[in-house]
């Protein structure tokens, strides 16, 4: 099967990817530090900006820009979650199915992830709270400066946040931000 996916140059992209059957793997602080390791290599060979990034137990949603001559956000997720993958422990990696094993795949994300091609500056504004605010939604934390695996810490330290933002009341967010 074929899927259809936006192919624009030089744009910004929110993501999100799924662990295999939603494991929680990034409840391992040594997961986290991997995964970052990857994504550095990944981007010495094939260039990105991290504009926001948020990594959840069993999932990560990630806000993008890619140079102006470039649309491959697929080869930079496939590099980064095989890359992953290989290097990962193996109590990571759980048992696969047929299919999976027929295609010599390892269990450890979901095959595809989503993304949404950012529209305008509302847009990018409202998916950047929504990975930074994702934490709460998911009742791990109380208020995003409280979750570790967040950028919402580098948009505090550059003056965009304030520390307490999101702490004391619910953000909300339109139905087509962030879906998972």
């Amino acid at each position: 099967m074929r899927y259809r996916r936006s192919r624009t140059p030089g744009v910004t992209y929110f993501f999100t990817v799924i662990t295999y059957q939603r494991q929680k793997i990034f409840h391992h602080a040594e997961a986290v530090e991997l995964l970052r390791q990857v994504f550095r290599h990944v981007k010495q060979n094939h260039p990105f900006n991290i504009d926001a990034m948020v990594v959840l137990p069993d999932h990560l949603h990630s806000l993008w820009t890619l140079p102006p001559d470039d649309a491959n956000f697929s080869t930079r997720w496939r590099l980064i979650k095989s890359e992953f993958t290989r290097l990962c422990l193996d109590s990571y990696k759980q048992q696969c199915s047929l299919s999976r094993l027929s295609k010599g795949e390892q269990a450890v994300w979901q095959r595809r992830f989503w993304e949404h091609q950012i529209r305008d500056e509302t847009d990018f504004l409202h998916h950047v709270e929504y990975i930074h605010y994702n934490p709460v939604h998911h009742r791990l934390v109380k208020a995003p400066k409280d979750w570790a695996y967040s950028s919402f810490h580098y948009y505090v330290r550059d003056g965009i946040y304030a520390a307490d933002w999101g702490a004391e009341e619910a953000v909300k967010f339109g139905v087509d931000v962030g879906r998972e």
